[in-house]
């Protein structure tokens, strides 16, 4: 089963609005922080004509990550295997290192897929259930994935513990890594009443590969609700600082899925993200000279 990838620094979520400006401004000093893209392998599968010619371009001009959309590892309907083929001919015909999906479901067996991330309930049974499917997955897929804490507006029905013990257990379980969405703990810590940084004293550094920055829209004072549309919000900013000053620099994504200023503007917040990589490799590094 293939190793963890050599992904590093920060990267941008490519929608496809983004890819003429992407492609027009290629060399430019102002998109040399730019280290990866990340696509989602459900928009590029079976890419002919144009779109082929666009992936093409993107493997020759930048490192890609997959992030998936529609696994479904928490439905009820089984897992889909030949989708999941697909993936893994995808993966590998593009040199693609790390594949990642999220801990949630998207579909039932009555309506198919539904468009949306539900959460799964937190309770053992539960954790079993999810871990066997990621097993499954990561054998089919030949490589270990990495699954994302998602954002959610209601409560898991009938759960047994919290969302960070029930992560860590499906993370234990399925032997798979973690894809850490900050903005995600964010909001739910607000939606729900908890210590966002508390959820990260709690979180396995040696789980954490992959990481996701994003916007949220403020509707009332106790709900926020995770759009990918808005600038990313300074609390969300200090958590990711604590983030890695606690677990490390790990690469991350920032994700925009809709009101889309122009690049250079995206730009400006993934340089930040990495000016807060580089500080907490500084902090290490000057800890690790001060013991020896």
């Amino acid at each position: 089963m293939a190793q963890r990838s050599d992904i590093r620094g920060a990267g941008l979520g490519l929608k496809r609005e983004l890819l003429p400006q992407l492609m027009e401004q290629q060399g430019k000093p102002w998109l040399s922080q730019l280290h990866f893209l990340e696509i989602a392998p459900e928009n590029w599968i079976a890419a002919g004509g144009k779109y082929a010619a666009e992936l093409d371009w993107l493997k020759q001009h930048y490192p890609i990550v997959c992030h998936g959309l529609c696994l479904s590892l928490g439905g009820p309907d089984p897992l889909n295997i030949p989708f999941l083929q697909q993936v893994h001919r995808f993966l590998n015909e593009f040199e693609i290192p790390l594949y990642t999906e999220h801990l949630s479901y998207c579909s039932d067996l009555s309506n198919g897929y539904i468009y949306d991330l539900l959460p799964i309930p937190f309770t053992e049974e539960a954790i079993k259930y999810v871990a066997q499917r990621i097993r499954q997955t990561q054998d089919i897929l030949q490589r270990r994935i990495a699954v994302e804490n998602t954002s959610f507006y209601v409560d898991a029905p009938i759960s047994e513990m919290d969302e960070i013990d029930f992560i860590n257990a499906v993370l234990t379980e399925a032997d798979c890594d973690l894809h850490l969405d900050i903005n995600n703990v964010y909001v739910n810590s607000v939606n729900f009443g908890f210590d966002p940084y508390a959820f990260l004293d709690k979180i396995p550094v040696d789980r954490v590969v992959y990481g996701h920055m994003a916007g949220h829209l403020q509707v009332s004072p106790g709900l926020l609700v995770d759009t990918h549309g808005e600038a990313i919000a300074d609390p969300v900013w200090q958590l990711l600082k604590y983030a890695y000053d606690r677990l490390g620099g790990f690469p991350t994504v920032l994700e925009r899925d809709s009101n889309f200023p122009p690049l250079a503007d995206l730009m400006q917040e993934v340089d930040h993200i990495v000016s807060l990589q580089h500080h907490a490799e500084a902090t290490h590094q000057s800890l690790m000279d001060k013991i020896a």
